[in-house]
């Protein structure tokens, strides 16, 4: 049980860091497609830190599912945005 808290920690922090860095980058250039990784990246890092305070929780809650399905929706709808605004300029 250590061991899955420490990992779900772990996994946080990595959530965490990955969503400062795409937020870095969305303040250099003001591009909608790295605040939606920086969102996203959040929603993860917030999920699996309460999944690791949730003593009876498991990752196939509805709850932690449809964070995690969120936070994908968020990532498919930035791809998708990039794309149609790509294909509007050429």
């Amino acid at each position: 049980m250590a061991m899955d808290l420490m990992l779900l920690g772990a996994i946080a922090m990595a959530c965490f860091m990955a969503s400062l860095f795409f937020l870095s980058f969305w303040k250099t250039t003001r591009d909608r497609f790295f605040l939606f990784f920086a969102v996203s990246f959040g929603l993860e890092g917030c999920s699996r830190i309460l999944l690791g305070l949730n003593y009876y929780s498991n990752e196939q809650a509805p709850l932690f599912y449809l964070i995690r399905l969120f936070a994908f929706l968020i990532i498919l709808g930035a791809i998708a945005e990039k794309n149609i605004t790509k294909r509007k300029n050429n």
